[in-house]
């Protein structure tokens, strides 16, 4: 079996290019893992879930999460990370892990770094220490993590920025793929790589070319959320993903609001990654099946009603709005928690109902009745 296996299940057509599938993982600790998709994936920063333990993940039914190698990298270190087990040993998780390079980092910390073609130079965000990452160090981390899925190290462009710059770093993506897919993995590590572009149709469509030429595993739709619309993301989404192979998982980074998520499942993308829904709930907006509810307000202190009553989520079962409010507005530590695993339940819900639509061809008829409610708080 090869590390990664993905099979087309159902595509909605000719109304959108919305699709089901399933993703078989080798596994590390030769255990396979299976993941229904479209799928979304909680972000673990640092090997965590803020808030959240394994056993919660596994109550919600999340399939995969992702890891950060950047700050893996930086603490507590990837060596000592492999020395205790891998990432799932560490952080009992025994579910798939996906990582992202470290490319991400290279533009959202654009002040601390320098972008060469071996690498980039950074200071720590931490202590000021001064590190340099390559692809093949991105490899190396990303190995000794021991992650199922690991990201090619790709040269995020800023937003906006000209054709020229974005050309440039779609080059240097291309470049620093072909280096790391030189770089040795352990048996079960798959391999994505990322399409770059920026919001330029002509060299999206040239970067798709050429990445999917290289003998990736799947792919990544990556350089968008960066700061452009919500309206643009998602054009050159369902521009992009039909670009991508169709007998491979795509995966659109980033992304993001349960409406980009819709339109993304529309566009044809099967994985999603956001640290919306955590840091939102952290910040005490909540998302539910009739819209966004910022629990802070006034006008939940009394409200003894469930915050999503069409939600299973313990938090929706158990508690109401009015103590919801309390525990935030008194920065109870309880607030980040629950708010977090409804939040969480909540988009993991929103994949599952769009499999299920999908499957029954009927995700355009589930999408108009889902905008009906979700803009009507």
């Amino acid at each position: 079996m090869s590390a990664l296996e993905f099979e087309l299940q159902s595509k909605n057509s000719p109304q959108s290019q919305a699709r089901a599938g399933k993703i078989t993982l080798k596994g590390a600790y030769d255990k396979s893992h299976t993941i229904l998709t479209p799928t979304f994936m909680p972000v673990g920063t640092l090997g965590t879930v803020k808030s959240m333990t394994p056993q919660d993940l596994r109550q919600i039914d999340a399939q995969i999460i992702l890891g950060n190698t950047y700050h893996l990298y930086l603490r507590p270190g990837h060596q000592l990370v492999e020395k205790l087990g891998q990432l799932h040993k560490f952080m009992a998780w025994d579910g798939p892990i996906l990582t992202d390079s470290g490319g991400f980092q290279v533009f959202s910390l654009s002040k601390l770094n320098k972008i060469e073609e071996k690498g980039v130079t950074f200071r720590s965000h931490i202590d000021g220490s001064k590190h340099q990452f390559t692809p093949e160090l991105s490899m190396e981390v990303q190995r000794s993590l021991g992650s199922d899925i690991v990201m090619a190290f790709d040269d995020c462009p800023p937003y906006p920025a000209t054709q020229k710059q974005v050309d440039e770093a779609m080059g240097r993506t291309l470049r620093w793929a072909k280096r790391g897919l030189d770089f040795p993995l352990k048996s079960h590590q798959a391999r994505f790589g990322i399409v770059q572009g920026g919001l330029y149709e002509q060299l999206r469509e040239k970067s798709a070319a050429e990445m999917t030429e290289l003998p990736f595993d799947g792919f990544a739709i990556g350089g968008l959320s960066i700061g452009e619309s919500p309206e643009l993301m998602q054009e050159m989404t369902q521009f992009t993903a039909p670009l991508l192979p169709e007998d491979k998982p795509r995966y659109l980074m980033g992304v993001g609001r349960p409406e980009d998520l819709v339109e993304g499942v529309r566009s044809g993308v099967d994985m999603f990654d956001c640290v919306m829904p955590t840091r939102n709930a952290r910040n005490g907006q909540l998302f539910t099946s009739y819209g966004k509810v910022n629990i802070k307000n006034t006008r939940y202190k009394e409200d003894n009603s469930p915050l999503d009553p069409e939600c299973e989520c313990d938090t929706c079962k158990n508690y109401t709005r009015a103590y919801l409010r309390h525990l935030f507005v008194n920065q109870e530590l309880l607030s980040a928690r629950l708010n977090t695993l409804h939040n969480l339940t909540f988009y993991t819900q929103l994949m599952k109902q769009m499999r299920s639509a999908i499957l029954q061809n009927q995700f355009d008829e589930w999408a108009k009745i889902f905008y009906i409610k979700y803009e009507n708080l």
